[in-house]
C-alpha cells in the first residue's frame, strides 16, 4: 500500500492553540474532524490515519516545537518508509495573504524556522503548502505577529482556505503533486509575494 505523510507545523500547548503560527496544525486538525479520526501521542508528535482509496495516508502534528521540526518528519518518514516525493509539510507564511496558499514541489525553506530545519534534515526536495497570514506588524513585530492569535474575522477569512487545503491533500494523495498544483494554485489571490 503506498502511504503518505502529511505534516502540519505548529508549536504544541494550549498557549500556542489557534496562534498564526499553528496554522499548519489547524488544517490537520480540520482534515482529521472531515475524516472522523482522531490524533494520537505518539514519538515525536501527534498522529492519526487514513486510507484514500487504497493509500495510507498519514497526518503528523510535530510535538518538537517549530524550530525541530525535522526530527518528527525525518523520524516518521523512516519508521513508515515513505518515499520524500510523497512528503507534503503545511506552515504558515507571512509573505502571502490571509486566505492566500501557494503550493510547491520544492524550494527553499523562505526563512521560516520549521521548513528551514526539515531542510537541514532532509534538503529541499518535498512538497509544501505556504497558508498566508499576513504581515501586518510594525517593523521588529513578526515574532509577536506569528505567536498571536487569530480574531474572530480572521478566522472567517481563513477558514474557506483551510477547506480548500483539506481538499489539496486528498488530490496531492490521489492525483500526485503536479496536478494538484495546476488545479489549486490558481485558486490562491495571486498575489506577488515577497518572496517569489
Amino acid at each position: 500500500m503506498d502511504k503518505y505523510l502529511i505534516v502540519g507545523l505548529g508549536n504544541v500547548g494550549d498557549e500556542y492553540d489557534q496562534t498564526r503560527h499553528n496554522t499548519g496544525f489547524m488544517v490537520l486538525d480540520a482534515f482529521a474532524k472531515a475524516s472522523n479520526i482522531c490524533f494520537e501521542d505518539k514519538r515525536y508528535g501527534f498522529i492519526a490515519e487514513t486510507t484514500l482509496k487504497g493509500r495510507k495516508v498519514i497526518l503528523l502534528k510535530p510535538s518538537t516545537y517549530m524550530n525541530l521540526s525535522g526530527n518528527a518528519v525525518r523520524y516518521w518518514l523512516t519508521k513508515e518508509n515513505i518515499d520524500q516525493k510523497r512528503l507534503l509539510v503545511i506552515s504558515d507564511d507571512v509573505a502571502l495573504p490571509l486566505g492566500d496558499f501557494r503550493l510547491k514541489g520544492s524550494g527553499s525553506n523562505g526563512g521560516h524556522n520549521g521548513l528551514g530545519h526539515i531542510q537541514q534534515l532532509i534538503g529541499q526536495n518535498y512538497a509544501r503548502l505556504r497558508m498566508g497570514i499576513g504581515n501586518e506588524y510594525a517593523r521588529g513585530g513578526q515574532i509577536d505577529w506569528v505567536l498571536g492569535r487569530y480574531s474572530e474575522e480572521e478566522q472567517k477569512e481563513l477558514q474557506p482556505s483551510i477547506d480548500i487545503a483539506v481538499d489539496i491533500i486528498k488530490s496531492f494523495v490521489l492525483a500526485g503533486i503536479d496536478i494538484t498544483m495546476n488545479q489549486y494554485n490558481k485558486l490562491g489571490k495571486r498575489t506577488k509575494t515577497k518572496r517569489e
